[in-house]
């Protein structure tokens, strides 16, 4: 492999305009096609083989419309004291927004509290469509499944609220599944800040403006031509629709930690006087197969989603592993070319800045190995600390009551648990298959009623062939005991209502949606997290020819991971520090987040551990020396090392300024992470455990290598065979090898 990419390096650095000109001609006709043809992006969040999967199907085969998406619009007088019940005026109002809303895009159908208030007022509070104190009334609204509406039906839901409220004595507010499917979140100019802390980053460690820029140009472009391609490849995998947002903040993060890596040896071998095409040969004959084999281990964790028993998150890590092996591609083809055309302003200023910073981190290293015991005790136990929390890890989904107050689905979320409570907003819908009982449904009703965490219930639809009954829990959505309740309907209302009845019955809704991934996640949680280190170590024994470095990766990379998910717990569920970040109220850890931190976390920490252990191989197989090889490859790796963590630092911090809750949590989680792994990891406890390990590092069984492909072909073009002078372009360059 080394051999090819050593002259596919010469040959893009000696052809640069054309293969730029293939990089621009496919990104113009991805981005094109994508937005011409691209497939809508799917947002279908459920656990197949569940009790709500089982809920959601037999309403969709009973064609009772209640199985698609749901939006509700809520009103209530400006005027205080004034009531829907006793105002003429107010009651005027709400029949004017309905007629407002009457024929909306995909609209299904919609209550008429209006209506109900003109023939029974107290039949409208006792339908839950006004509340008891008659401030507040609650319009719902049925639309298909997704699949059969787009974002075009929120855009004229939205239009509609907003030109009923111009000019109305109402204050109007909405939410529902129709926002948070299609809602799209503003810019985040923090978003934009992490590539400008990026670049600023690059600036200071190369000193040169070239030098910094082109890591952010094959991070941004790669960026671009992925996450373009994710409408194309939906049409065969239904990406979500949340895909691309996470696939940005991890494709971009390890797109310029590529070619960072890959620039910083370009200006090593330029230093010793070889030529820019032979510079960029050898850099991607030893360290672009570094960056291969990095890339590959991201892509193998992240795929390694699919044995989480989501088909939604396994589609969601299929995008981000297609947005990360379109940056690895980039920064192995792509950038050589960018390096042939900068030529030598890439090593303008600082050298003897680079050449201090190396010392430095020298000295550290060889501090380090001389206290092996004490370095390697001390950051197990903070890593331990900082995993603690984890014991008290509650799975789960934040409702719309944790945006912030600025967002018309909070304001609306407070309007209908204030007036008609907590569990209103999200209410159980229990499909009933009577199976000709006739009196099941209300049997089903009682019984789910008379359960303590239930504040109402009735039904709402009864045929032959099913029935409908929604049930509001007395707590809200994400309150741990909703879940109890949720529990307690499975396994005592239910089955008490049915006893010795042919009728069967299944919970939905969201809240029993979101249990049961929680409870699937909790299920299959140590398959995947098996199945990735497994897949992972496998990768890593055939780069480095070794059991114990798999192993001890292996090792650190959990328990950095296990300090990013305390930290999580720390401040989502404790509260510790939410102003700092903008969280208006603790939240449960949303069920899937462990499984994409985990994917996405094990393969970046795979990152550093290939970047930094593959200079500490290539030291030892040079001078058979453990120590001083582990000291050395601290040296010279360090300093890119921790510029290309702060740069995910600064790009995944970037999103925890975001408003989403979900987006927050996974920026936090990711920054934490990459900043423990890039420092307590990858700084103290590697070189700690490589001196105490010493020779037994790269200890591998006789039978083990002789099964294993042959990698070693990048020493050919290691620091110890450059030549004294630079060598022609043509010339050979290497004794053994071919000319070129």
């Amino acid at each position: 492999m080394s051999h090819i990419l050593y002259r596919w390096g010469r040959w893009a650095a000696s052809h640069a305009w054309r293969t730029v000109g293939i990089w621009v001609v496919l990104a113009v006709a991805v981005t094109a096609l994508a937005s011409t043809a691209g497939h809508a992006l799917d947002n279908t969040m459920e656990a197949p083989g569940t009790d709500s999967a089982a809920a959601a199907a037999l309403l969709d085969r009973a064609d009772t419309g209640t199985g698609g998406l749901t939006a509700y619009v809520v009103a209530t007088p400006r005027a205080e004291g004034e009531s829907f019940l006793t105002s003429p005026r107010a009651q005027r109002d709400l029949a004017a927004v309905e007629q407002q809303l009457r024929g909306l895009t995909d609209q299904l159908g919609a209550t008429d509290p209006a209506g109900m208030l003109a023939d029974d007022p107290q039949g409208a509070v006792a339908a839950q469509m006004v509340s008891p104190d008659g401030r507040v009334a609650i319009i719902r609204l049925q639309y298909p499944v997704i699949g059969e509406t787009d974002k075009s039906a929120l855009a004229a839901l939205s239009s509609a609220v907003s030109q009923a409220g111009d000019g109305s004595d109402l204050r109007l507010e909405a939410g529902g599944d129709l926002y948070y499917t299609f809602s799209e979140a503003p810019m985040n100019l923090y978003e934009a800040g992490g590539i400008l802390a990026a670049l600023v980053i690059l600036l200071l460690a190369f000193g040169s403006l070239v030098a910094a820029g082109l890591p952010v140009v094959i991070g941004l472009f790669g960026l671009l031509v992925g996450t373009s391609s994710l409408s194309l490849v939906a049409y065969g995998v239904d990406i979500p629709t949340w895909a691309p947002v996470m696939a940005s903040m991890v494709g971009l993060g390890a797109g310029i930690d590529y070619a960072l890596f890959l620039v910083t040896r370009h200006r090593e071998y330029l230093a010793l006087g070889l030529s820019v095409p032979e510079s960029v040969g050898r850099s991607l004959a030893t360290s672009g197969e570094a960056v291969l084999f990095a890339g590959g281990t991201v892509v193998v964790a992240i795929l390694g989603l699919a044995f989480a028993g989501l088909p939604f998150v396994a589609a969601g890590g299929i995008g981000m592993s297609l947005v990360v092996l379109v940056m690895v591609l980039a920064a192995l083809t792509l950038l050589p070319a960018m390096l042939g055309l900068a030529g030598q302003r890439i090593t303008r200023r600082r050298a003897r800045r680079t050449s201090s910073a190396t010392r430095r981190w020298t000295r550290w290293g060889g501090h380090v190995t001389r206290h092996p015991v004490v370095y390697l005790v001390g950051g197990v136990v903070l890593l331990l600390a900082m995993a603690a929390p984890v014991t008290a890890l509650r799975l789960g989904m934040p409702d719309e009551g944790n945006y912030p107050q600025e967002r018309t689905e909070r304001r609306a979320y407070d309007l209908v648990a204030d007036g008609f409570g907590p569990g209103a907003i999200s209410p159980f819908v229990i499909a009933v298959d009577p199976a000709g009982d006739s009196t099941a449904a209300e049997r089903v009703a009682g019984a789910v009623a008379e359960d303590p965490g239930i504040a109402t219930a009735s039904v709402v639809r009864s045929t032959p062939e099913l029935a409908v009954v929604t049930a509001e829990a007395s707590t809200t959505p994400q309150d741990e005991r909703t879940q109890s309740t949720l529990q307690r309907l499975r396994s005592e209302a239910l089955p008490s209502a049915l006893d010795q009845s042919p009728a069967t019955a299944h919970v939905g809704g969201y809240n029993a949606t979101m249990t049961d991934m929680s409870t699937r996640v909790q299920d299959r949680l140590p398959l995947f997290l098996v199945a990735v280190v497994l897949l992972s170590f496998l990768l890593l024994v055939v780069l480095f020819r070794s059991v114990a470095v798999p192993a001890k990766a292996a090792v650190l990379n959990l328990l950095s991971v296990g300090a990013a998910y305390g930290v999580l717990v720390m401040v989502f569920q404790w509260g510790w520090a939410q102003d700092l970040i903008g969280l208006h109220a603790t939240v449960p850890i949303i069920s899937f987040i462990p499984l994409f931190m985990f994917a996405i976390l094990f393969g970046l920490s795979m990152d550093y551990e290939v970047f930094l252990l593959s200079r500490i191989r290539e030291e030892y197989l040079r001078t058979g020396d453990s120590d001083h090889a582990v000291v050395h490859g601290i040296g010279v790796t360090a300093r890119t090392i921790s510029a290309g963590a702060a740069i995910m630092v600064a790009v995944f911090a970037g999103f925890i300024a975001g408003n989403d809750p979900v987006v927050k949590m996974l920026g936090l989680g990711l920054a934490t992470a990459v900043l423990v792994d890039a420092t307590v990891v990858r700084l103290v406890l590697v070189p700690a455990a490589m001196k105490l390990l010493g020779r037994l590092n790269w200890w591998l069984p006789a039978w083990l290598d002789r099964l294993l492909p042959q990698l070693e072909g990048h020493q050919a073009y290691g620091v110890d065979h450059v030549p004294q002078a630079t060598e022609p372009v043509s010339g050979p360059v290497v004794e053994g090898l071919p000319a070129h």
